[in-house]
């Protein structure tokens, strides 16, 4: 049994952002940050102040994370980012939408003593000798944030209680302070009721800043006597806040949903799996009445994408997936249609064909597209051939400029657009033995089942292989190359309206209708992929990395021979590494033990945030399963006598911040897995229970008339299949009631 959070995060777009730049314009981006820890970085949308992403992730988590924000940025080229504002939602307001928020949400201004972040370990007790006293014990903390320049803080602790203050030594440098003082005040009658613990950052010329506080209920204390653990910081929210603080820094379109699963073993499953599979391979039967039908009808539009990719993974996992598409292509021609609209609705039939192409057909649209959309990146040609829409502009050498005309133009796209299509259709035929073999075998069936509905129309089987296809496949990443992995950055307005134009003439529509340094002191540079990618050594050496399910190697360059490697099973960790360290962002470390049983560490540098997280992720899921990861780390490196990060003179001593082992990224990439499909299956058939029974009822009355009760009870008349799968839920969600509740404090205890 595994207990998991899973936040799902989709970025549509902004309105009505302020103006950073003197062109009166912005450079937005966002920066998705989980517990003050940077995940995600969205590409940076040029010169706009409603800018549209569209960009969606799937983050696995802890189940004890607290909030996610997200800081809308302006890039600048000259100066440091500037910051427009943030949104922040915590986990208790995502509880409360269990089926996901969505909707605009206004930004609000980053206030400083807010941005607080990391947790402080204290002991507090109290003492019955020589009258009675309270003393407070501060240990350590850990992940504080950064306040001053060099990538750290200078944190000292102020202790207040009933009037008195306390204040500790100031450690330089670090944002993982080690004070272990004690505070001692004197405990009236009746005693005060709060005691506060303040974190500051020390400075020498400007005032102290704010790192977080927490405060500790005395009368709590009085019936145990005592307490001690890791207690979060939390802002200051004694302080005024501006009603005008919102509302002026413009709002953002989000889609967020957070699912906390708990996924039983495979045994448990198998039931619903095998029910849903004996429908699989039993077929359509004339008069019968399928589950996979029932669910289609039942399911909202909103949920259906879902529903359709978790039905697609998991009989891809039973290879069974050629039959549920068949079964699915059956039921779909089965309805009323018309042939020059097949498959045109967002059906359970469409979804599931538009998911298995994207789980399936990703490297093969990346290998017939990528290299006519590199061309038109690169190229930045002007396009356009619809007249009201033409730019006219000089042509021609110094001294000889003339104006285009209109037509010239016109015809220079075209000729363009000729050129590219014809690359890319090339591309296309040239493809078909590279074609994913159960690809091709999903349009087989598709082709027959269509011949065998229309068998006077003998285009419409190609008009259904090209919906697919193209519309919901082919076109979508030409128009939105980013958001399919196909380039690193969102396309600027010129080539936007190459690929959109590109997109359309691709699918017949000309108009406007379309619907490893081992040395302590070194890193590697690297540039990732996602399972390999080239390396810069420190040395200016250039090393190509390479992620398999058996090692991270190493070498020279891409098809040279190894240089070294780490074996996978021998990672004890992979996190990041603290700015401050080498004077570098991006950085990550991957502790692992030699041939010789030694622990070392790589530490490796990565171009951006999403290829450190990427990388980070890809190695947190090949090595999930290892024997003895790591508990804690040291985010600093030991230079000289000492942790950069904790000031630590054992090299060898436990590490000073928890390990992230359970936050990952998915991907299409990612292999199966059958029980979380499974689980979410039964969390979306559980909610339709009802709908189920009713659309039932609807069937038998429309059929032969019945006698006996309504319902679902001993005696009804109901299809073994649909009898089944109650029995199936109701035995499954029995297995969750008997599961012990989650107590989010014994979590944050075992953190």
């Amino acid at each position: 049994m595994a207990r998991r959070s899973a936040l799902s995060i989709r970025i549509v777009e902004g309105k009505n952002l302020p103006a950073k730049d003197i062109t009166g314009s912005s450079d937005p981006y966002c920066i998705v940050k989980i517990d003050n820890e940077a995940i995600i970085r969205t590409a940076t949308v040029w010169k706009t102040l409603s800018p549209f992403w569209g960009e969606e992730y799937e983050v696995q988590l802890h189940p004890t994370f607290h909030s996610i924000s997200i800081y809308v940025m302006d890039e600048d080229a000259l100066s440091r980012d500037d910051v427009i504002g943030k949104v922040c939602i915590t986990r208790t307001m995502l509880a409360e939408h269990p089926k996901g928020y969505s909707g605009w949400v206004s930004l609000s201004e980053v206030d400083p003593d807010e941005e607080v972040q990391g947790e402080i370990h204290l002991r507090v007790e109290l003492l019955e000798r020589e009258g009675r006293r309270l003393r407070c014990t501060v240990l350590e903390a850990r992940d504080l944030a950064k306040k001053d320049r060099n990538g750290a803080s200078d944190p000292f602790v102020r202790v207040s209680y009933n009037g008195k203050m306390q204040e500790s030594t100031v450690v330089k440098k670090s944002c993982y302070p080690r004070w272990n003082e004690a505070f001692e005040f004197e405990l009236p009658d009746p005693a005060a009721e709060k005691l506060c613990v303040e974190v500051w950052d020390w400075d020498l010329v400007s005032k102290n800043d704010f790192l977080g506080k927490v405060v500790v209920s005395v009368q709590g204390l009085q019936a145990a006597g005592y307490q001690e653990g890791w207690f979060r910081l939390q802002p200051d929210t004694a302080k005024p806040r501006e009603d005008g603080r919102r509302g002026s820094l413009g709002s953002l379109q989000l889609q967020v949903r957070l699912r906390d699963e708990t996924v039983l073993p495979s045994h448990c499953y198998q039931p619903l799996v095998q029910l849903l599979c004996q429908e699989m391979k039993a077929g359509h039967q004339a008069g019968q009445v399928h589950l996979v039908t029932l669910l289609d009808e039942t399911t909202t539009a909103e949920c259906r994408q879902e529903v359709a990719i978790n039905l697609v993974k998991l009989f891809l996992g039973q290879g069974l997936v050629k039959e549920f598409l068949d079964l699915l292509f059956e039921l779909e021609l089965a309805k009323p249609c018309e042939p020059n609209t097949l498959f045109r609705s967002n059906s359970l039939a469409s979804k599931s064909m538009e998911s298995f192409l994207k789980v399936t057909g990703m490297q093969y649209l990346h290998a017939v597209l990528g290299p006519t959309i590199s061309r038109v990146f690169e190229e930045k040609k002007y396009v356009e051939l619809d007249p009201s829409k033409v730019e006219i502009k000089d042509v021609g050498c110094s001294g000889l400029h003339r104006v285009q005309t209109e037509s010239e133009v016109m015809e220079q796209g075209r000729q363009l657009l000729q050129s590219y299509l014809g690359e890319l259709l090339d591309a296309i035929s040239k493809s078909a033995s590279t074609c994913p073999p159960v690809i091709r075998a999903a349009f087989r069936q598709l082709f027959q089942r269509v011949g065998e509905r229309f068998p006077q129309h003998q285009h419409t089987q190609f008009v259904a292989v090209t919906s697919f296809l193209c519309l919901r496949f082919f076109s979508p990443a030409i128009m939105t190359p980013k958001l399919f992995h196909l380039r690193e950055t969102h396309a600027d307005a010129r080539t936007s309206r190459t690929l959109l134009l590109l997109a359309k003439v691709g699918h017949g529509d000309s108009g406007e209708r379309m619907d490893g340094s081992e040395s302590n002191d070194s890193i590697v540079p690297w540039s990732a992929g996602c399972a390999d990618g080239p390396l810069l050594a420190s040395a200016a050496k250039k090393l190509h990395f390479c992620l398999t399910s058996e090692a991270l190697s190493f070498s020279k360059s891409p098809g040279a021979e190894r240089c070294g490697s780490i074996a996978l099973a021998n990672i004890r960790a992979a996190e990041k590494v603290e700015e401050k360290s080498f004077g570098s962002c991006h950085v990550m470390q991957v502790v692992y033990v030699d041939e010789a049983g030694q622990q070392e560490t790589a530490y490796l540098q990565c171009k951006c945030v999403n290829e450190l997280n990427q990388w980070l992720s890809a190695l947190r899921k090949v090595c999930n399963n290892n024997p003895q990861l790591l508990c804690a780390y040291h985010p600093g490196i030991f230079r000289g006598d000492k942790w950069t990060c904790c000031h630590q003179k054992d090299r060898t001593g436990p590490g000073c911040d928890r390990s992230r082992h359970s936050i990952t990224l998915q991907d299409w990439s990612d292999p199966l897995e059958p029980d979380v499909e499974a689980q979410r299956l039964f969390q979306h058939l559980h909610g339709l229970q009802q709908p189920l029974r009713e659309k039932y009822w609807e069937l038998m009355e429309a059929g032969e008339p019945q006698s006996g009760p309504r319902g679902c009870g001993e005696g009804a008349p109901l299809p073994l299949a649909l009898r089944r799968l109650f029995e199936v839920l109701q035995d499954l969600d029995r297995r969750h009631r008997q599961l012990p509740p989650v107590c989010p404090a014994a979590l944050e205890l075992q953190t």
